[in-house]
């Protein structure tokens, strides 16, 4: 087998994982780790690896009950607990998915107005006009593509967003010329530490993800003897998933709190970044959450379809003219802050408010 081959292989076996990669370490992601990173240095990176541990436990446990069962997780749930618990989950999802997507289009866009605002003088571009063309990109993306490249475009997407990361983190921490021992300073008592660890765990451990990761075990067709194959593709998926984060908490550390700043969202990086490590690393980190979020708006995209589909019990059929209408729906609320305002950072936030309802139900189940 060539080289292609080799890689055509595993981006098909690891495809699922390159899917909750993607999903995961989005747009309220990074905010968590930019904050985290600035306030506290790298002093809660035991809470990032605890979450990424115990989220692979999670995700193995449903993968092997779809293997086993032959199901997906919300089918085998409407047979052995009814239909009413799962209306509730997928209404709650699609709370969450829709919300996500305002959020994370609205960050996608200031920050690429921001990157323009730097490195170049067009001034007729606002944030409309950025939504619109990177909603046209996604919808192009689904529209021509079948379903069998959908991973192979979440891996590209994925391997862009954690380059990006990853080497800006490493030229942050050339710079820096700080030893070891100061990138993990005295985690102060102050009230926002458990609600900064919260987000962390909460953007981890998303009911989306545990509802999709089943579906998509599902379209491998893995079968018991593929078990090992799922267990490789589920710690692939969170330790790649805790190295991009941590790349992001140590790009904040080293820019922002050896200076000092406070921040609240990945925009107030970005004017860090421009001024201390410069342009290039500046532009890594604007591709670097530009890739996070489209990769986190493209599965939001198709998880309404699938999840009719799952309740259902009928094919996941892209082409049926109900699920490219659902899809063009879904991304077009994508412009509701660009061009009605708004804080995005809040709106991610208030996405994640239906996790506590979702998690112990499903966790339950």
């Amino acid at each position: 087998m060539g080289l292609q081959g080799k890689l055509r292989l595993l981006v098909k076996n690891l495809g699922p994982a390159f899917f909750i990669i993607g999903y995961v370490v989005g747009t309220g992601s990074v905010t968590s780790m930019v904050v985290s990173g600035a306030n506290y240095g790298l002093s809660l990176t035991w809470a990032l690896f605890l979450s990424c541990f115990f989220t692979y436990f999670l995700i193995a446990a449903i993968s092997k009950l779809t293997i086993v069962s032959g199901e997906t997780l919300l089918y085998n749930f409407k047979t052995h607990f009814g239909k009413y618990p799962v209306i509730f989950i997928i209404l709650a999802l699609l709370i969450s998915i829709v919300s996500s997507c305002i959020g994370i289009m609205g960050v996608i866009a200031e920050v690429t107005i921001e990157w323009l605002k730097v490195n170049t003088d067009l001034t007729f571009i606002n944030e409309a006009v950025i939504a619109i063309i990177f909603i046209g990109l996604l919808i192009a993306l689904f529209w021509m593509g079948k379903h069998k490249y959908f991973l192979n475009i979440m891996a590209i997407l994925v391997g862009f967003m954690a380059c990006a990361f990853i080497v800006t983190s490493i030229m942050v921490v050339a710079e820096t010329k700080a030893t070891f021992l100061e990138f993990f300073p005295r985690l102060p008592k102050d009230g926002t530490t458990g609600l900064i660890i919260a987000g962390m765990v909460g953007t981890t451990m998303a009911g989306v993800c545990l509802v999709s990761r089943s579906i998509l075990v599902q379209e491998q067709k893995w079968s018991i003897a593929d078990l090992e194959t799922e267990k490789k593709d589920a710690i692939t998926s969170m330790v790649l998933t805790f190295l991009i984060s941590l790349a992001i908490m140590i790009s904040a550390t080293g820019t922002l709190y050896f200076q000092g700043v406070k921040v609240d969202n990945p925009i107030d990086m970005m004017s860090a970044l421009g001024t201390w490590a410069g342009t290039f690393a500046l532009t890594l980190f604007a591709f670097g959450i530009i890739g996070a979020g489209l990769s986190s708006i493209f599965p939001n995209l198709l998880l309404l379809p699938w999840l009719i589909a799952d309740y259902n019990h009928t094919e996941r059929d892209m082409k049926r003219p109900l699920f490219k209408a659902l899809v063009v729906i879904v991304a077009l609320s994508c412009l509701v802050v660009p061009l009605m305002g708004g804080k995005p950072v809040w709106i991610l936030i208030a996405s994640q408010a239906f996790s506590p309802f979702i998690m112990p139900l499903i966790t339950f189940f």
